[in-house]
């Protein structure tokens, strides 16, 4: 047999085995599109709504519009919270996950995301009300006030010291050679001089002394002018409403409710505060409402779906948004579904009726 001969028939041969291998994936993936698919719904509302038995929602209406034009069919398995729903998608217990997932890179290493379909943040929720009188002083108890007024008897001290010094062989009736007793006089003498009081009792007579007590005098003005400034402000701070809490830079030292195995839970940890577990919305709201945490730290277009829900003049909602994100729908690792659905989300969103759905869930305006 020729080379050209041999070389015909391996090629055959590779051609044929070529066309059966992509006919047996192309059944594959056809046989499993066409399967009962495993579909898990978690998250809250407006995203996940459960009107009886039928379910609606952003993330609902997005997917159930997917299925159709791939003509998917599915059965619904409800999840309380989301983390649950991931563990049974790892297992290979679901085939897809819908609602408002996070798309984070931890969760990236375990299963399969869709393009982000919603791009969601954190926010603040908080209460308001008349701060009690241990909120009005509670800026005066502080480690930092602590810690100021230790370098004040400091620096005291080392005046009245240098004083004594000074005085102690001109002047011994004011600063008598004792040094306790010496040193306690330059003290008085350093303060009723920073005061600007002046009895006039103990006064410098040496020029050293004067020197001392002149530097003394342009030092302490600079020092008690910045104090009293602070103290006056930390005053006035405290008599606005000290239960709102705006910014996540006063977390530290509070109670904090967040959604378990949420991207809120790090964030509230990196700003000190006091992670408080919660598995839904509004369980946050009742722990909130009963003051046993100072805020809750939840999506954002969830709480403002939530106030809408069940206005509370009592409530806040900080204007800050933190940590942006995008929601995706969730399949297995290597998931056939991934690239196939993606492409139908791109043309979803380059047609508006992802936009359209937001719309007609959160209105125009409140829709990011």
């Amino acid at each position: 047999m020729t080379i050209p001969i041999k070389f015909s028939i391996t090629f055959l041969i590779l051609l044929t085995s070529l066309n059966f291998y992509s006919q047996e994936t192309a059944s594959l993936d056809d046989s499993f599109v066409k399967k009962d698919l495993k579909v898990g719904y978690a998250g809250s509302e407006p995203f996940v709504v459960k009107n009886q038995n039928d379910w609606s929602g952003i993330s609902v209406e997005i997917w159930h519009s997917l299925a159709k034009d791939n003509d998917l069919s599915y059965t619904v398995f409800p999840y309380n919270n989301i983390s649950k729903a991931i563990d049974d998608l790892q297992k290979g217990n679901l085939d897809v996950l819908v609602g408002p997932v996070s798309i984070t890179s931890e969760r990236a290493e375990l299963i399969d995301f869709s393009q982000p379909y919603f791009q969601s943040s954190l926010s603040i929720l908080s209460r308001v009300g008349a701060p009690t009188i241990f909120d009005r002083v509670a800026p005066l108890l502080t480690i930092d006030l602590l810690y100021a007024l230790f370098i004040f008897l400091f620096i005291l001290g080392c005046v009245g010291t240098l004083l004594w010094l000074a005085e102690r062989k001109a002047s011994p009736d004011q600063f008598p050679h004792e040094p306790i007793k010496g040193i306690a006089n330059g003290m008085w003498c350093a303060i009723v001089t920073m005061s600007t009081t002046g009895y006039g009792d103990i006064a410098p007579v040496t020029l050293m002394g004067r020197i001392v007590a002149g530097s003394w005098m342009i030092i302490s003005i600079l020092f008690a002018t910045t104090m009293v400034a602070g103290i006056a402000s930390s005053l006035t701070l405290s008599g606005l409403d000290k239960t709102v809490i705006s910014s996540a830079e006063q977390f530290q030292n509070r109670k904090i409710a967040v959604l378990i195995d949420s991207p809120s839970v790090d964030f509230v940890k990196d700003y000190s505060g006091t992670v408080v577990l919660i598995d839904k919305l509004e369980q946050g709201y009742k722990l909130l409402r009963d003051k046993e945490v100072a805020a809750v730290v939840f999506d954002r277009p969830q709480i403002k779906y939530f106030l809408e829900k069940h206005p509370d003049d009592s409530l806040i909602l900080s204007d800050t948004e933190y940590h942006k994100q995008g929601y995706g729908f969730a399949f297995p690792l290597n998931s056939i579904l991934t690239s196939m659905l993606n492409v139908d989300l791109l043309r979803f969103k380059e047609e508006g009726m992802l936009k359209v759905i937001e719309s007609n869930w959160l209105g125009t305006e409140k829709n990011k």
